[in-house]
């Protein structure tokens, strides 16, 4: 671009600027080493805008001092334009000040009648050179607000993911362990079952973790993109694992009456990972679970309920997903991502806890 600026610089140097200048009598060579002098710092323009601007105000400042008026000084422009892009704003008070003095130097050195329309049209070009800037920049500064918005949201949906796959398989080999540890005395052979279970929920922990931080990654890889996250299918899997770690669940899961989204799917597998988690760590020995799925015409509608026991802890921030991890919460957060609702405390009768998750048909009100 430089090298067009430059030949085209040189054209103009060869006679076409005597038609706009106050003396034509200028010497050629003048000319021809004011218009170079103009053109070639256009080339570091993106690197040091407000430096290139400086060293352009000089050989135009001699061009308008002169009367030579070369129209190669209106290249100016470009390097404002990368000022107002990439610059502070206080760098536009320098820029302003760089191009004032050149025009206010023609004008009043070579007075006419009409001296302010050599100043006036090339002012208002150049504000509108700088407006086009300031958009671009704007324009660009939302861009990266929303990719930085869409980063943090990601964040979170990663940290409610690795709570749930953590936190609900991490409980569950907890409770393996202190199985095995009572069975190994009296029966080796239960207690070789539960490390069994331990291997075999700790590898598929693994799995998803890998899974999940797979987004992490700058390029995702093919195999990322392919595996799929876990929904209803998955849960006769999980109901399964809960009862390796000594929970007892009576499950509920007809087919699906009607379609969900992966992502509901998701809200529900989580929502049950997190009600039989908590079940594990607070309901205490001898608690039962219970979990139905049922589909109706306005929606999907999760319960699942504990018996407690005798040693239950009380109901209380932990219990309520309240306390350190994101627990009910996040499960709040995910189901009103698709308008659905989240209810969780204890049963009416006494000792228990029922959660209940309602998510709406998607294609209709919530």
């Amino acid at each position: 671009m430089t090298a067009v600026l430059l030949i085209t610089a040189l054209v103009d140097a060869s006679g076409g600027w005597r038609n706009t200048a106050r003396d034509p009598s200028v010497p050629v060579w003048l000319v021809a080493t004011l218009s170079t002098a103009i053109v070639l710092p256009v080339h570091w323009r993106r690197r040091s805008p407000l430096a290139v601007l400086s060293v352009m105000t000089v050989p135009v400042l001699v061009s308008e001092a002169s009367g030579a008026f070369l129209q190669a000084g209106y290249l100016q422009a470009l390097p404002l334009f990368h000022i107002a892009l990439r610059r502070p704003p206080r760098a536009l008070l320098w820029a302003a000040a760089l191009l004032l003095a050149p025009l206010l130097t023609g004008a009043f050195r070579h007075q006419a009648e009409t001296w302010d329309l050599h100043v006036v049209p090339a002012v208002w070009g150049y504000l509108l050179v700088a407006l086009l800037g300031i958009t671009v920049r704007s324009r660009k500064e939302e861009r990266e607000q929303e990719v930085r918005l869409a980063a943090a949201a990601e964040r979170a949906r990663i940290a409610r993911e690795m709570h749930d796959i953590i936190g609900h398989n991490l409980s569950v080999i907890t409770g393996l362990a202190d199985g095995g540890r009572y069975a190994a005395a009296k029966n080796p052979e239960r207690a070789a079952q539960a490390l069994d279970a331990i291997s075999t929920t700790s590898r598929q922990a693994l799995t998803e973790l890998r899974r999940l931080l797979d987004v992490l990654r700058e390029e995702e890889t093919e195999s990322a993109v392919r595996n799929p996250q876990p929904g209803l299918a998955d849960l006769p899997a999980l109901i399964e694992g809960v009862r390796r770690a000594g929970l007892p669940v009576e499950a509920t899961l007809p087919a699906p009456a009607h379609p969900l989204s992966p992502g509901a799917e998701l809200t529900l597998y989580r929502a049950v990972q997190e009600a039989l988690t908590n079940t594990l760590k607070h309901a205490g020995e001898g608690a039962k679970a219970e979990l139905t799925l049922a589909y109706g015409p306005e929606g999907t509608v999760l319960v699942v309920t504990d018996t407690g026991g005798p040693a239950a802890e009380p109901p209380g921030p932990r219990r309520q997903g309240q306390g350190q991890g994101r627990g009910l919460a996040g499960m709040r957060e995910r189901a009103a991502l698709y308008d659905g609702t989240l209810e969780s405390g204890p049963l009416p009768e006494g000792a228990g806890w029922r959660v209940r998750l309602r998510l709406p048909l998607e294609d209709s009100p919530s």
